[in-house]
């Protein structure tokens, strides 16, 4: 092999490389597939012809009010269909992506457009006042493109350049422009920012090329899915999904709110096989009113991440039809990076153990080099035993450029050649991750450990329990105690004593919830528990 690893004569060209990127997956449907779904929504359909068309007119567009390769271009839209084109749109003229937060308040949306730099931002017009309070606080503000949504009955202010006036500026045969290093930007997505200002993620071409190479292997996904989604474009530009549906001739149902109704009409009328989501997701599905409920003759395949789904909302959303997956990941990681791969030895698995092993954070994806759980203080793997403790580390092509103008937290990030999770975990026998907490809701009492994700596993058993989150509460005697903070069923009552009782006959006397607070649980757009917001409220009790 010598010879060969030493030979000069051999050089890249045109004909045996090309810089990996998912933009390639839209050409590559345009021809193919030019006649099938490529995306849905309401009343609309649009073929991969088409699709692609729309996406070229949106690129020229860009390109001719002086969008050059590197500047930024920002989006604050919902799951609809100018959001989808945005993806390939964008990269198309060799800008970024920056998808942002709906649900953020005036004053991040403006941090989050000045740190970034966007030069124009495509804003739902339902979403206007808070685009336009944002950019007033700007020195330089972007240009703003409105995109009104006729099948929400949302119309433009006609204050601003519309998304159809833009995109027919375009040319539907523009050149993309593709990169000339893979290497290069794709992608700016901002982390929640729960403490301090939120941090830049920066994705590269060829990482989101590999992560929707390598998702559908992990899902099983065959040709022509008809995907639904729920994962939220600007959160990990959906876990690389809207990229990843043209390399599978797949169809794309855009769903503006996620609600029960919303969920089963995709699924029964549109035929939808595919989605992903946080456990909410699921937990809404399995809540859902009889009006709500429709029929379907398939079995709809479910990534759902977030948070480790309790083996409890497991248990009870497979028989409705669902095949769930238990995925996990960070902004940082182009969304999950880790599977709970089922093999033959689970297969006799029932009941709580089945739901068990599929609650397991699980093993590397197959982009990843490694996802291990290590010792942050001597870098080096912890026992495979289910008991130590360590935290995740991530390796691979899988892993963000870092983070935008903040060299100072990239380096702590990616200290020891590992990027460090914040996620507290162990692993079983058979290598499977599982997480315990994130290292900042770990709960000490007394000296011991209590992961809150075991006791909110034990309370959502409760017949009576819709959503449990656990957090600590200050303690004169143990420092601090278990609080748990729950949302009951419809139409369920149940008393804090009858909860901790329960709780104790299933956990030690450390880990038993001392106090039980009956409330609407806050939450991110993605569905997840704001753990932060909870501790100051029980901070005091």
């Amino acid at each position: 092999m010598g010879w060969l690893q030493d030979e000069t004569g051999l050089e890249r060209c045109a004909a045996n490389y090309m810089p990996l990127t998912p933009l390639a997956h839209l050409r590559r449907a345009a021809d193919l597939f030019a006649e099938r779904d490529a995306v849905l929504y309401g009343t609309e359909r649009r073929s991969y012809a088409e699709y692609h068309a729309r996406v070229s007119r949106l690129a020229s567009a860009l390109a001719a009010r002086g969008v050059v390769p590197g500047d930024v271009v920002a989006t604050l839209l919902p799951n609809v269909p100018a959001h989808a084109e945005a993806h390939f749109g964008v990269p198309a003229c060799g800008a970024v992506l920056n998808a942002i937060n709906t649900r953020l308040d005036v004053d991040t949306v403006h941090y989050t457009l000045g740190h970034g730099g966007a030069k124009l931002l495509l804003v739902d017009s339902a979403l206007l006042d808070l685009a336009e309070a944002a950019c007033a606080m700007l020195e330089s503000p972007p240009i703003l493109v409105e995109v009104p949504d006729a099948q929400a009955g949302i119309t433009a202010s006609g204050k601003h350049l519309a998304y159809d006036a833009l995109s027919a500026e375009g040319d539907p045969h523009f050149a993309w422009i593709m990169p000339t290093d893979e290497w290069e930007s794709i992608a700016l997505n901002y982390t929640s920012g729960t403490t301090g200002r939120p941090k830049g993620v920066v994705y590269h071409h060829r990482g989101a090329y590999l992560s929707t190479l390598s998702q559908p292997i992990s899902w099983q996904m065959t040709l022509f899915p008809r995907y639904l989604t729920i994962v939220p474009m600007f959160h990990c530009n959906a876990w690389c999904h809207p990229w990843m549906l043209p390399a599978m001739g797949g169809a794309m149902i855009c769903l503006r709110e996620i609600t029960a109704a919303g969920v089963y009409d995709a699924i029964a009328d549109q035929g939808a096989t595919h989605l992903a989501g946080a456990p909410i997701v699921l937990q809404t599905i399995i809540n859902a009113k009889a009006h709500e409920r429709k029929r379907f003759d398939h079995i709809v395949r479910v990534f759902t991440a977030g948070a480790p789904p309790p083996a409890a909302t497991l248990a009870a959303i497979e028989p409705l039809g669902f095949d769930v997956t238990q995925v996990y990941g960070l902004t940082e990681t182009y969304g999950p990076d880790t599977e709970c791969l089922w093999h033959d030895g689970f297969d006799d698995l029932t009941g709580d153990d089945r739901a068990e092993v599929k609650a397991r954070t699980g093993v590397a994806m197959p982009f990843m080099e490694d996802v291990t759980v290590m010792d942050p203080d001597t870098m080096t793997p912890v026992p495979r035993n289910a008991a130590a403790l360590g935290e995740i580390m991530h390796r691979g092509n899988g892993v963000m450029k870092g983070y935008y103008k903040n060299p100072e937290a990239t380096a702590q990030a990616f200290a020891g050649g590992w990027f460090h999770s914040g996620d507290i975990a162990y692993r079983h026998p058979d290598g499977y991750i599982k997480i315990a907490d994130r290292a900042k809701d770990i709960i000490i009492s007394g000296g011991e450990n209590v992961s809150s994700v075991e006791v909110e596993g034990v309370l959502m058993k409760h017949p009576a329990v819709a959503l449990a989150a656990v957090v600590a509460k200050p303690d004169e005697k143990w420092g601090e105690v278990p609080c748990a903070c729950i949302e009951l069923k419809d139409g369920q009552d149940v008393s804090e004593a009858d909860l901790i009782a329960f709780c104790r006959e299933r956990l030690a006397g450390f880990k038993t919830p001392k106090r039980v607070i009956v409330l609407d649980l806050p939450k991110t757009s993605t569905g997840k528990i704001q753990k932060f917001e909870l501790r100051a409220q029980v901070r005091d009790l």
